[in-house]
């Protein structure tokens, strides 16, 4: 009922009733960083609701290579597809920041939807938008031309939120290389590189954990070269 999220995200402004109930079924927990919430392949437990902090969502292959699909902000409800269909998890979701979370129970959260109509409208809802972001992520990597378009369009992505006032966009980055490489489909030593050549080339600046984009105008240039 107090959640600070409620505003934006997937179960906002729910009738008092809905609420209510699932407030009820709701248990809250805190995860230290490196934790795991669930494992591809796990038979689905139920949903998370981060409530803060951020979480990792990747899938591995078989010869151990992993792609991140993306880094989940507060608010967002974490293993809702496989939640719904009954199949496994189809990501892995590691705490990358010490988070609070809460969770329900697949067979609570089932009866909870089936209660209350709007609130299964929105997971639908939901689950359309967990599709179009999957094509989406599946363009940037399959149909982009070379690792420096990758990498340039995941830095506009990240800024994309950001103002820039003075011609400078900044940035907290919390993901490391390895971490970045796994997220655009590249290689550790590629995105090392790939930042060397774009701070030769004047487009950033990185001092600690903030990255200052200096010239968005040409890092969009890469997307077009």
């Amino acid at each position: 009922m107090s959640c600070p999220h409620r505003e934006d995200r997937l179960f906002c402004n729910l009738p008092p009733p809905a609420v209510e109930s699932l407030s009820a079924i709701t248990s809250a927990a805190v995860y230290p960083k490196g934790a795991t919430l669930f494992v591809e392949g796990q038979s689905p437990r139920g949903v998370f609701i981060l409530c803060t902090g951020k979480v990792k969502l990747s899938t591995s292959s078989a010869d151990g290579r992993t792609l991140i699909l993306r880094i989940s902000e507060p608010g967002e409800v974490l293993g809702l597809p496989a939640t719904v269909t009954g199949k496994p998890y189809e990501l892995t979701a590691d705490v990358i920041e010490p988070t609070q979370a809460n969770f329900i129970a697949r067979t609570d959260f089932l009866a909870f939807l089936r209660e209350h109509g709007e609130a299964a409208l929105r997971v639908a809802q939901q689950l359309g938008e967990t599709y179009h972001s999957a094509i989406s992520e599946m363009r940037t990597i399959g149909l982009s031309h070379s690792a420096g378009e990758k990498l340039a369009r995941f830095l506009l992505d990240l800024s994309a939120d950001h103002d820039g006032a003075k011609g400078e966009i900044k940035l907290t980055l919390t993901l490391t290389h390895e971490e970045i490489a796994q997220m655009i489909g590249a290689s550790r030593e590629t995105v090392t590189r790939l930042f060397s050549d774009f701070k030769k080339k004047q487009l950033l600046q990185i001092k600690g954990s903030t990255l200052i984009i200096k010239n968005k105008a040409g890092l969009e240039s890469v997307l077009e070269a």
